[in-house]
């Protein structure tokens, strides 16, 4: 079930997973002929890029809220602020 780029885009973050998953497994079997085998390592690393691209949109659209000088302020949610 391999799916074109377009399609791919279209995965929400779970669904895009669940494919990652899929195909990681297919590969770990090694019982599939080599051009398939290309076919779904391609695939499986647009799939990954697209978990870490919506990943990374989901990062920058947290905000967590601080108090400063007596007054609640959002800003936006850096890695290094939650040390």
């Amino acid at each position: 079930m391999q799916q074109d780029k377009c399609e791919l885009e279209q995965l929400s973050f779970d669904e895009a997973m669940r494919r990652l998953e899929e195909v990681v497994e297919k590969l770990e079997q090694g019982e599939i002929p080599l051009e398939q085998s290309i076919a779904l390592f391609q695939e499986g690393m647009q799939l990954a890029r697209l978990c870490h691209q919506k990943l990374a949109d989901v990062g920058r659209k947290i905000e967590v809220l601080v108090k400063e000088n007596q007054e609640w302020q959002v800003r936006p949610f850096h890695e290094e602020d939650s040390d």
